[in-house]
């Protein structure tokens, strides 16, 4: 992601991000309602809304951003409603060495891993591989983009690159807000 790519999430926390409906996805909710609660990790958690719901339903969660403000906001959430979440500012491609600590049942991502380049896609799956324990799952949200260029987006190429390392259990196609092809994908480590 460049500087000023960066920086636009930076502005879009001074106000509300678009993104940012405060809704928690219904994948996400089948996924509560269907699992047991374990340890979870929240990639790009932004403002916290799925990383607190996972904690209302049990789960033990860390929630990583970037952008400090989103963090902030996290923090206040999860205060307001007596949530026991660990919200940090943290690069996903340079996770603090704290959180290889343990593993994951759970690693959900709700538009980070799209928006990163193909180099930080690549760290970003290393650190996931090491990340989720034995039978973890990766709940994964994307919307693609038509073609290999510098804007933001998944290629069919990254999904292909992700079987080689885990196990694709269910891709449910859609569109985005901005009528882009999209999809959540339900990845596990076999």
């Amino acid at each position: 992601m460049n500087f000023l790519r960066r920086l636009s999430f930076h502005l879009w926390y001074l106000r509300r991000p678009p993104w940012d409906s405060g809704i928690v996805p219904p994948e996400v909710v089948d996924y509560i309602r269907t699992h047991q609660p374990g340890r979870a990790l929240d990639l790009g958690c932004g403002s916290g809304t799925s990383s607190l719901a996972l904690a209302s339903a049990g789960w033990r969660v860390t929630g990583v951003d970037f952008v400090p403000r989103a963090i902030k906001i996290a923090k206040r959430k999860a205060k307001n409603i007596n949530a026991s979440v660990d919200f940090l500012v943290a690069d996903v491609t340079r996770l603090p060495h704290s959180l290889f600590a343990n593993s994951y049942d759970l690693v959900l991502d709700i538009g980070c891993f799209h928006s990163l380049s193909a180099e930080q896609k690549q760290k970003y799956l290393d650190n996931l591989e090491t990340l989720l324990a034995p039978a973890g799952t990766w709940l994964l949200y994307g919307f693609f983009k038509p073609s290999e260029n510098t804007s933001p987006g998944l290629l069919e190429a990254d999904i292909e690159r992700v079987q080689q390392r885990l196990t694709l259990v269910k891709r449910q196609e859609g569109m985005d807000k901005k009528a882009r092809p999209s999809a959540w994908f339900w990845f596990e480590k076999g």
